[in-house]
């Protein structure tokens, strides 16, 4: 399982599909939760993933895909919710905590 140290996180990736703009909302809510730290957040087609990305989170349905997509050695979170999903919490919090992001 992948991870990665949260001081090494320099790209997070927010990947979607074709859809009606709620993971470009969330990717704003990663950059304002994480603003001040040296941490790009970038929204990105599922298919298109770029190489650079440290952390990919993308809705659940759509892990599988994304999976396909990401580096070796990127860490995938999945989640359930665009708002207040209990992965996306946890992501936020490890970063600030300092600690270290599971797949």
């Amino acid at each position: 399982m992948p991870s990665i140290d949260s001081k090494d996180i320099k790209t997070i990736v927010v990947a979607c599909d074709a859809g009606m703009g709620s993971s470009v909302m969330l990717a704003g809510t990663l950059r304002k939760a994480l603003s001040g730290r040296s941490i790009e957040v970038k929204h990105t087609p599922v298919n298109s993933i770029p190489a650079d990305a440290d952390v990919v989170v993308c809705h659940a349905g759509l892990a599988q895909r994304a999976a396909k997509s990401v580096a070796p050695g990127t860490v995938l979170i999945p989640f359930q919710l665009f708002i207040g999903d209990p992965a996306v919490n946890k992501l936020v919090a490890t970063i600030k905590s300092g600690g270290t992001v599971d797949a």
